[in-house]
């Protein structure tokens, strides 16, 4: 008999926190939509602001002062690491992301490094450390660093000036469309 009275009153229980259940989700469903938070997913198109520093804490990118950058998650549209990044992200939401090499822009690559004799550049091509040249093979131009200038040759890195850099990245999710 006690065992029978134990089952029923599981059954009760279980009802009573269904009924309770119940009656949140038809309160929630009329109530006003800041009680519901909608999370990014691929495809939906955002807008963020952002600050991106390297592990040593240098600034190399920042929306501050700027509109929010604005993209279409998973398109491609930004690296890898930022698109999983904003990925749950709310509106609202401020989060770090550490992102590593491979979803950054990748291993620094030696085949994008070139050497050129010096006498092969003309002299009013400015060869600065540092400086940003565009190489061009006729039909495309692609920006290289300048790496090293000496007597007889200048080396030029075609890699992305982020290539084998571990990024962070401070967001701010603006919003969800």
């Amino acid at each position: 008999m006690s065992l029978v009275i134990l089952i029923l009153l599981s059954i009760i229980s279980v009802y009573q926190i269904f009924q309770s259940y119940n009656s949140y989700f038809k309160i929630a469903r009329g109530s006003p939509s800041y009680l519901f938070k909608t999370m990014v997913k691929s495809g939906d198109n955002v807008a963020v602001h952002y600050k991106g520093t390297l592990t040593d804490g240098t600034v190399f990118d920042s929306s501050e002062g700027r509109e929010p950058l604005e993209f279409q998650v998973g398109s491609g549209m930004v690296i890898a690491g930022f698109d999983s990044g904003v990925t749950d992200m709310t509106v609202g939401e401020k989060k770090t992301v550490h992102i590593p090499v491979e979803d950054a822009y990748g291993p620094a690559s030696e085949e994008m490094i070139f050497t050129f004799n010096r006498l092969d550049i003309p002299d009013d091509i400015p060869l600065e450390v540092g400086g940003t040249l565009n190489m061009h093979n006729g039909q495309e131009s692609m920006p290289v660093i300048v790496r090293e200038v000496t007597a007889t040759s200048v080396v030029l890195d075609g890699n992305h000036p982020l290539a084998g850099q571990a990024l962070i990245f401070e967001i701010e999710l603006v919003s969800i469309s």
